[in-house]
């Protein structure tokens, strides 16, 4: 029989009653106050409210959303005294446990959800990290930390073939918060094709504007997948996207012509410059497409990082005869370029000097190397209109500034080719090149 001493020292080791949750009746670990006066452990009343779907408080039967939680930091601290004060009194008494965040109940959610394949629950859940990681930068880190990108990517997998355009828009609105993604998120939603082509599909819809931010956010998606496989420098690619590598070279093409807004057309130009560089098939796909084009169009009155871009992919681009080829083709393309020299950067004037050199010299892989004493190639045109354009002038000025040797290297090797038509054509600036055609506009200067 049990003195009163000990049965008094247990009575004194049991929590008191308010720091027990009313739903789980366990101690609580991060308590929260709704707005009817009842507090609960975080965990156990968002998972009655998201995961089985209630929208009452369990006591009261009031209404009750999980942003109406308020944090009880006062009654926390009085637990965790408790606890210690608990510890202190017996070696096998209660122990603080470390409570869990709201970051990661959240994320915890996220994957509940997914691995119930309960959409609409999903969908909730991803909400709540979204409006969570809205709210700080700090709540955003420890999303991040918690694995909150990864989750998501999961979900997106998961829900990708049968989901509604609703549930994904939620996800995928949540999941772009933390791009650049880590890349075992990239992998787990780059890996699926069923993901990919959802993507693809969100990337390619016309439509309001509400459609043209779901667009930007896929594309943003897109690219990081993209820039994780088919990286310049990777030995092989790390996902392989060839079942929707059409897809994507069309959406990539479809979103710079139509310029539905900077953070997309950038995020298409990185993406093809990765695709175009990696993949020379995937190259000769683009500029199939009208990428050429599209971008020496972009090129006219692109700013800064949209032109470093722009040439970048357009560089990358030219690496295929195809890509050469259409550049050839273009009236545009050669005005524009030594338009662009030591009028945005040095970068960028590396870039242009670049694209020259792929457009004027000549590469056995082309198709249009083939002249005759009256019909001269596209090549041979195309230094002709550097030349009138003033593109001699400026690669000298090239050489004479303080650029790398590599790109003195290639400015020397342009020098070269275009001397040989020193004397047959009138060399100009190119601010004479007013009113070439641009499809039905006048290129001004």
């Amino acid at each position: 029989m049990s003195s009163p001493q000990l049965g008094a020292a247990q009575a004194k080791d049991e929590p008191p009653p308010e720091f027990l949750c009313p739903i789980t009746l366990d101690l609580m670990r991060d308590p929260v106050t709704a707005p009817t006066g009842i507090t609960y452990d975080r965990g156990a009343i968002t998972s009655w409210l998201l995961a089985c779907g209630q929208r009452t408080c369990p006591m009261t039967h009031a209404e009750l959303r999980a942003d109406d939680l308020v944090p009880n930091h006062t009654l926390r601290r009085l637990i965790h005294d408790w606890c210690a004060s608990a510890t202190n009194r017996s070696s096998s008494g209660a122990r603080v446990v470390p409570a869990a965040t709201p970051e990661e109940v959240a994320v915890a959610e996220v994957d509940a959800a997914t691995r119930a394949g309960d959409a609409e629950r999903c969908a909730a859940a991803a909400r709540w990290v979204r409006r969570l990681a809205r709210l700080s930068e700090c709540n955003q880190t420890r999303l991040a930390s918690a694995g909150a990108a990864s989750a998501l990517a999961a979900a997106f997998t998961s829900f990708a073939d049968a989901a509604s355009d609703e549930v994904l828009d939620f996800v995928l609105a949540a999941m772009v918060v933390f791009v650049p993604m880590d890349e075992e998120a990239i992998v787990s939603i780059g890996s699926s094709n069923a993901s990919v082509a959802r993507l693809v599909a969100i990337a390619a819809a016309n439509g309001s504007n509400g459609n043209q931010q779901r667009r930007l956010q896929a594309v943003v998606v897109i690219r990081d997948i993209i820039s994780l496989s088919f990286h310049r420098y990777a030995a092989s690619a790390i996902i392989d996207l060839s079942l929707n590598i059409d897809g994507i070279v069309q959406v990539l093409v479809k979103t710079i012509r139509e310029a539905i807004c900077p953070q997309a057309t950038r995020a298409c130009l990185v993406a093809a410059y990765h695709l175009s560089y990696a993949d020379e098939s995937a190259a000769a796909n683009l500029a199939a497409s009208g990428l050429v084009p599209s971008l020496v169009e972009l090129l006219v009155d692109a700013d800064r990082s949209t032109a470093e871009k722009a040439l970048a992919a357009l560089d990358a681009a030219l690496s295929c005869g195809e890509g050469r080829a259409s550049a050839r083709a273009n009236a545009l393309a050669v005005p524009v370029l030594v338009k662009k020299f030591f009028c945005v950067s040095d970068e960028a004037t590396e870039l242009v000097l670049s694209v020259l050199l792929r457009i004027c010299k000549r590469c056995p892989q082309d198709d249009d190397e083939v002249a005759t004493a009256t019909t001269p190639t596209a090549r041979r045109l195309a230094i002709i209109e550097a030349m009138e354009v003033g593109a001699l002038q400026k690669v000298i000025l090239v050489l004479q500034a303080g650029y790398r040797q590599e790109t003195k290297d290639k400015a020397t090797e342009l020098l070269r080719l275009m001397v040989r038509y020193q004397g047959r054509v009138e060399c100009v600036d190119t601010v004479d090149f007013r009113g070439i055609k641009r499809g039905t506009t006048i290129l001004t200067t």
